[in-house]
């Protein structure tokens, strides 16, 4: 790494083609928040990035600075959760997952906090223990709360068990936050709030999530 460049620990939240070659990257980083890094020759069969150039790769990436943009040039991934690729509908929620961190991540504003829940979120979505619908919601109400803004409760008709499971979430610890199982009706309720919040607060459709309605 030379004196130019910045190394950082990140994940791909999107990946497209550009051109014959290449491919434009949007990543959450702990240092930089959400950054967008373009992968010159990624594309190639023979290129060193072909595998880390997607949605999912988990590592540290070295860039240099272009006119607009970051430019990758090395990257050393430790998880790239192929796994997910396995189920379709596994792969639509940790698709979803990436959206939804894309759209609240900033940029220059650092990731950390929402890089360790899409880790977690990722690997809960990969473990038989958890409902994917479950993980779903406990992964919206993480990233609200991160974001610095999530629903008020306290006029809604919620059960003592939701109510109890919704602070939870809400303060646990990133690392302890799949550590509990409930069952589908407090779930349920927890999705009614979600989504209600959802269709208040954000202006837009989210592509996974037509996958699995």
């Amino acid at each position: 790494m030379n004196h130019e460049d910045t190394a950082v620990q990140g994940m791909v939240l999107l990946a497209q083609p550009v051109g014959e070659n290449d491919k434009r990257l949007v990543l959450l980083t702990k240092e930089l928040g959400k950054i967008t890094v373009f992968a010159h020759g990624a594309r190639r069969p023979n290129s060193p990035f072909v595998a880390a150039a997607n949605p999912f790769a988990q590592g540290r990436f070295v860039l240099g600075y272009g006119k607009t943009a970051y430019n990758l040039h090395k990257a050393e991934i430790t998880h790239y959760f192929r796994e997910l690729t396995m189920d379709l509908e596994t792969l639509a929620y940790g698709s979803y997952f990436l959206e939804l961190a894309a759209y609240v991540s900033q940029e220059n504003l650092e990731g950390t906090g929402e890089l360790a829940l899409l880790f977690y979120s990722l690997k809960a979505l990969l473990s038989e223990h958890f409902s994917n619908t479950l993980v779903r919601r406990i992964f919206e109400l993480k990233t609200f709360v991160i974001d610095g803004a999530y629903p008020d409760i306290s006029h809604l008709k919620l059960s003592e068990t939701a109510r109890y499971t919704f602070s939870f979430i809400v303060g646990a610890e990133l690392k302890k936050l799949y550590s509990f199982h409930v069952e589908e009706g407090v779930i349920e309720e927890l999705s009614r709030v979600l989504d209600d919040y959802m269709k208040r607060t954000i202006p837009r459709e989210f592509p996974s999530l037509k996958l699995l309605s």
